[in-house]
C-alpha cells in the first residue's frame, strides 16, 4: 500500500531549482491523495508564469515512480500563488502582490516597448498583470495597446470614486495620456507630475494583480523618487542599448536603486536592440550598436541579463498599430517576449524568498 507519506518523502527529493529547497519543505505540495497505486497531488507554483513548469512537473512524476512504484497511476495538478514580500500592511493598492519598475538611464532604448510586450507576456503566461504609464511628459502606451481614444470609467468603492483601468490584452493599463490632449505638450513642474502619478496608485480600483509594471520616462528624476517614496517596490528593471553612451546611463540607473535610502532590489537588464535582423534574412545578425555591451554590464553590476531583445521592423510596428509582438500564438518575436517574462517572473520568486519584506523608501534626502 502507498501511503501519504510515502509520497511527501518522495517528492521532498525533489528540489525547486531557483530556491534552492525542496517541494515539501517550501510548503509547494498540497492534496496528496492515495487510492490503492493511484496518486494524486497539487505542486503550488510562485508564479504562473514559472518557466520551469514542465521540469518541475517531470521531476515529480520521476519521484514517484523511482522511490515509491515505478508502476504508480500519477496525476499531477499544478496551479500558482504568486509569491510576495510586501508585507502585510500594505495600505496602498492592497491585492497587489508585486511592484516592478522598467526604467532606463537614457531615452530612446524602446523601454515602453519592453514594458508592453513583457505586460502582454506575462498575461499569456496566466498571471493578472496591471501596467502604469509613468512617462509622464512622453506617455506612449495607449498607442501601444491601441486605447489612444479610451478614458477610464469611474465607480463607487468604499464610499471613494475610483478611476477603472482600461483594460486591453488581459492587461489594466492606466496613463496620464488618458487625460491629456495628445497634441499638446505636457509641461509640468515636478509636484505636480509627482501628484498625477500619485493619483494612478492611489484613486484607481486595480483590484489582485500578480504583478504592476511601472513604465518609468527616462533618467533619474521627480517621478523615480515619488514612486520608491510611495510603493514598496519588488524591483526594478533596467533597459538599455549595447552602445556605451546608453550603458553609462543605465549604470547610473541601477546605482539609483541601490542608494542606500532606496534599496530597491535590481531585477536585471534588458539588452534591447541587442543586434539587427531583416525579416528575410532571420538568421543574419547585424550589431549596429555594439555587441554584448548590456550583457557585460549585467556581469560587471552583478545582476542578471533578463533576455537580448533584436532590431527587429514588426517589433516597431506592432507598437506603431497597438498590437504588441508578443500577442502572436506562435513565432520567434512571441517566443523571445515569453522567455523574458518567464526570466522576470523567476527573478521575482527569488527575490521574494531570499529577500526581506519591501517597504517605502525614504527618498526625501536623494
Amino acid at each position: 500500500m502507498i501511503t501519504n507519506q510515502q509520497v511527501l518523502d518522495a517528492l521532498s527529493n525533489v528540489m525547486e531549482p531557483d530556491l534552492g529547497k525542496d517541494l515539501v519543505t517550501l510548503n509547494m505540495i498540497q492534496d496528496v491523495k492515495v487510492e490503492g497505486r493511484k496518486v494524486s497531488f497539487t505542486v503550488v507554483l510562485t508564479t504562473p508564469a514559472c518557466p520551469l513548469k514542465e521540469l518541475i512537473h517531470n521531476a515529480c512524476l520521476n519521484a514517484i515512480k523511482h522511490f515509491v512504484d515505478k508502476d504508480a497511476e500519477v496525476e499531477i495538478h499544478m496551479t500558482a500563488n504568486t509569491s510576495t514580500a510586501r508585507g502585510n500592511a500594505r495600505p496602498m493598492l492592497p491585492g497587489v502582490k508585486n511592484i516592478i519598475a522598467i526604467a532606463s538611464g537614457k531615452g530612446g532604448v524602446g523601454k515602453s516597448t519592453i514594458a508592453s510586450n513583457l505586460a502582454v507576456a506575462l498575461s499569456e503566461l496566466g498571471a493578472k498583470v496591471g501596467l502604469i504609464d509613468a512617462d509622464i511628459y512622453g506617455p506612449s502606451i495607449p498607442i501601444m495597446f491601441d486605447v489612444a481614444d479610451e478614458k477610464p470609467k469611474v465607480r463607487m468603492v468604499e464610499g471613494r470614486q475610483m478611476m477603472v483601468p482600461v483594460e486591453s490584452y488581459g492587461v489594466k493599463v492606466l496613463s496620464i495620456g488618458f487625460f491629456a490632449d495628445t497634441s499638446q505638450a505636457i509641461v509640468w513642474r515636478g509636484p505636480m507630475a509627482s501628484k498625477a502619478l500619485n493619483q494612478l496608485f492611489a484613486d484607481a480600483d486595480w483590484g489582485d494583480l500578480d504583478y504592476l509594471l511601472i513604465d518609468l520616462p527616462p533618467g533619474t528624476g521627480d517621478i523615480h523618487l515619488t514612486l520608491v517614496g510611495s510603493v514598496p517596490l519588488t524591483g526594478a528593471i533596467i533597459v538599455s542599448t549595447p552602445q556605451r553612451v546608453a550603458l553609462a546611463d543605465a549604470e547610473k540607473g541601477v546605482g539609483m536603486f541601490q542608494i542606500p535610502s532606496i534599496n530597491v532590489p535590481v531585477l536585471g537588464i534588458v539588452e534591447n536592440m541587442a543586434w539587427f535582423t531583416p525579416e528575410e534574412l532571420p538568421d543574419n545578425k547585424y550589431y549596429i550598436f555594439g555587441k554584448d555591451g548590456a550583457k557585460e554590464l549585467a556581469a560587471k553590476l552583478g545582476v542578471p541579463l533578463l533576455g537580448q531583445i533584436p532590431l527587429i521592423q514588426s517589433i516597431r510596428e506592432g507598437g506603431d498599430i497597438g498590437h504588441p509582438v508578443s500577442l502572436q500564438q506562435s513565432g520567434p518575436l512571441s517566443d523571445m517576449f515569453i522567455r523574458l517574462a518567464g526570466q522576470v517572473a523567476q527573478q521575482v520568486a527569488i527575490r521574494n524568498a531570499t529577500k526581506s519584506n519591501t517597504a517605502v523608501a525614504d527618498a526625501s534626502t536623494n
